[in-house]
């Protein structure tokens, strides 16, 4: 996909912001080999390259850039922030946040063996360091170890929630992508976090960026 049109599409989702030539080239590499790899397992059921940048990055992007703003001395922008991605599935929104923030130390936490095996793939075709991907559930990672911890596009929700806050450092926040349907949900789930105003996506009539705090 050209990096021109992977630009005219994420303009809306960057409010903005810009991203790098090199940033726009790694994207498109991205998606080359999610395609290739999703003509053999099921990684997302998006197939058209379009709708995999608007929905899979965009709404990564958008995350990206209301967690680690570029016009703060954001810590995860020098290098001092950690942040995991539950449920990573195809990277998103782990790898793209990763791309908007180098020096964020990012954990990747898929179950799925051959799904860890793709995202070790575009780790190492992007040549991005200080990620470290894991083939394990939620529940084996070290609580309250994460500055950031993020959730999106996951099966049994109402379990997985409250296991992903445990994962949330003191200071540290929770994000997750959801649908305005699901808001409620979260709220239930989450009786001591402070919720910050949901935050809608561009483009889309339902979809919500939600942040909290421990």
């Amino acid at each position: 996909m050209q990096p021109a049109r992977i630009a005219e599409l994420l303009a809306p989702f960057l409010g903005g912001e810009q991203l790098t030539t090199t940033d726009f080239d790694n994207i498109s590499t991205y998606i080359d080999i999610l395609l290739r790899w999703n003509a053999r397992i099921n990684l997302t059921a998006i197939r058209d390259p379009d709708q995999i940048v608007t929905r899979h990055f965009g709404e990564s992007l958008f995350a990206a850039r209301h967690l680690f703003p570029r016009s703060s001395a954001s810590s995860a922008l020098k290098g001092s922030a950690t942040l995991a991605d539950i449920g990573s599935g195809a990277g998103f929104p782990g790898i793209p946040i990763k791309l908007w923030a180098p020096g964020l130390a990012v954990t990747l936490v898929e179950s799925n063996h051959k799904k860890s095996t793709f995202l070790r793939e575009i780790a190492r075709t992007l040549i991005l360091t200080d990620i470290n991907i894991q083939t394990a559930r939620a529940e084996s990672l070290p609580t309250a170890s994460f500055d950031v911890v993020t959730l999106r596009a996951v099966e049994h929700f109402d379990q997985i929630v409250p296991t992903a806050a445990t994962l949330v450092a003191p200071a540290g926040r929770l994000a997750l992508l959801i649908g305005e349907a699901q808001l409620r949900t979260a709220r239930e789930l989450l009786p001591s976090h402070t919720l910050d105003t949901p935050l809608h996506i561009p483009n889309s009539s339902s979809r919500i960026l939600l942040i909290t705090k421990p």
